[in-house]
């Protein structure tokens, strides 16, 4: 899908470098597929001399040539970045855009022509290559373009096709708020390992390794969360005390609620974006 298509990333920041490493560790697009922008000589002197990309500091020159345009920029930024390249784009071209809640509406209007959308919701373990991703289409995105999209994603982890871009607020609170809900529960396994005894570091990797494999269970064998828990789960045994507590904290209410505050407050966010 992605052979012979020339992809350009408007910014070089972590989200950036992150994508390039993946598509060229995956073997989806070669070096020379690869472009890059970034006002910063230094960055693109070390993005080049790391991956062999083409690097370039005008972002209109590297729409221009571009095949496919992932807007990499910060939400703050991205009026400008799109007036900057818009008369550089066309209908042929498919452009992704990864600012955190900046609408796909925003966008269009700015640029004032018919363009292929995509919007595009990460996650911070795409760096590890383990993100979480969603897409979603805009007025003019194609079935391909969407496609194109989910294949850049799944270079640095997994990633989902939405329908409608209103569902994005959903992904943000799940799974792009969602590292910093496990980063707490992390911590709070590893201060209970400490708690009953383990040294910090022994409890710390106890705890890592056991909800990397958890979630891992699922992806491979994809049962049901509930039939995994129930092969850990012995009569009168441990593990459903220990169930038993987390239902008197009220753990799940808790987490259900953080993703819908959080989905919540990714809309008011939305809603408020004005590019100028």
């Amino acid at each position: 899908m992605l052979q012979g298509q020339h992809i350009g990333f408007i910014g070089a920041g972590n989200m950036g470098e992150a994508l390039i490493k993946g598509l060229l560790r995956s073997g989806l697009s070669t070096p020379g597929q690869l472009f890059c922008s970034d006002a910063r000589e230094d960055r693109r002197a070390e993005l080049q001399a790391t991956y062999a990309i083409r690097t370039v500091a005008d972002n209109v020159e590297l729409a221009r040539q571009c095949d496919v345009i992932v807007y990499a920029v910060k939400p703050q930024t991205m009026g400008a970045v799109v007036k900057e390249t818009a008369a550089a784009l066309d209908g042929n071209k498919v452009i992704i855009s990864i600012a955190a809640g900046v609408p796909l509406k925003a966008i269009a209007a700015l640029a004032r022509q018919p363009l292929r959308l995509v919007r595009a919701m990460p996650n911070v373990c795409v760096s590890v290559e383990a993100g979480a991703t969603a897409v979603a289409p805009g007025e003019h995105a194609q079935k391909a373009d969407l496609e194109l999209a989910q294949a850049i994603f799944n270079s640095v982890g997994r990633c989902i096709i939405v329908q409608s871009e209103h569902l994005l607020d959903g992904v943000t609170g799940l799974s792009g708020s969602g590292p910093a809900y496990v980063f707490v529960m992390l911590d709070a396994l590893a201060d209970a390992g400490v708690k009953v005894g383990l040294a910090r570091d022994e409890a710390l990797l106890l705890a890592a390794q056991t909800l990397m494999g958890a979630a891992k269970l699922h992806l491979d064998t994809q049962m049901h969360p509930g039939q995994l828990r129930d092969l850990v789960t012995s009569p009168g045994g441990t593990t459903i005390a220990g169930l038993h507590a987390l239902e008197r904290g009220g753990v799940r209410a808790s987490l259900m609620n953080a993703v819908e505050t959080a989905a919540l407050r990714a809309k008011e966010l939305g809603e408020a974006v004005r590019l100028g």
